[in-house]
């Protein structure tokens, strides 16, 4: 069955970073648009980037740009998300998610077909 496995998440300081991993299997990972999303206590989950197939195109909220960098390795299956400039705003659960067969990228939860079990990030100030 289809599996992600995020990790990297943890704890640090207003103006650090982490870099998020997220392994695939199951799926063909080659044709699958990936997605990262978060979710923090008592808030509904939210888009933060999206890959497409290749690489090429990402997009991002506006609320990471700038900070934020999506992007993947389709020999090893893994989309990654770097963070720099945390703040403790971004303290959230974050999920990846991958979504195939649309041209175009989504950041519509609904869009997504998986998910990972989600990996806490906590940014102190």
């Amino acid at each position: 069955q289809v599996q992600l496995v995020e990790s990297g998440g943890g704890l640090v300081q207003a103006g650090g970073s982490l870099r998020l991993s997220c392994v695939a299997s199951g799926l063909t990972f080659g044709s699958s648009n990936m997605g990262w999303f978060r979710q923090a206590p008592g808030e509904e989950r939210e888009f933060v980037a999206v890959i497409d197939t290749t690489g090429q195109t990402t997009f991002y909220a506006d609320s990471v740009k700038g900070r934020f960098t999506i992007s993947r390795d389709n020999v090893k299956h893994t989309v990654f998300l770097q963070m720099n400039s945390l703040a403790p705003e971004d303290t959230a659960a974050y999920y990846c998610a991958a979504e195939s067969g649309s041209i175009f990228l989504q950041t519509r939860i609904r869009d997504y077909d998986f998910w990972g079990q989600g990996t806490q990030v906590t940014v102190s100030s």
